[in-house]
């Protein structure tokens, strides 16, 4: 049995731009997302703290402190919303028993106030 693991998280990013002109994705700037093991074309979960929005999209490296969200899902996310990013990964029972998710804590400006492994 494989279980869907949270593999990362950006808590309370928030958001630098929203360009609903272009084809798709948030772009994420590419320290934050080495940081928390996100790759470039990733699957990635958004959820808008302003209006509880959750939206699946993929992942794309940007400048830093970016967040900009793009496309059709600039329509629910706006310029200056905090946002959760989470990624999963599909692990199997044994893998998923000791896993431990990278979660970084943002600060208004996008930079990491703290870097650590969810308890368990």
């Amino acid at each position: 049995m494989k279980f869907i693991m949270l593999k990362s998280k950006l808590h309370n990013a928030k958001v630098t731009e929203a360009n609903p002109n272009y084809i798709g994705s948030v772009t994420i700037d590419k320290f934050l997302m080495e940081k928390a093991g996100i790759l470039p074309y990733e699957q990635v979960h958004l959820f808008n703290k302003r209006n509880g929005k959750r939206l699946v999209t993929y992942a794309l490296e940007g400048s830093a402190g970016e967040i900009c969200i793009n496309g059709p899902a600039a329509k629910f996310i706006h310029k200056g919303d905090g946002i959760l990013v989470l990624s999963f990964a599909l692990l199997d029972e044994k893998e998923a028993k000791k896993f431990k998710p990278k979660i970084l804590i943002l600060n208004k400006e996008n930079k990491i106030t703290s870097d650590k492994k969810e308890k368990k």
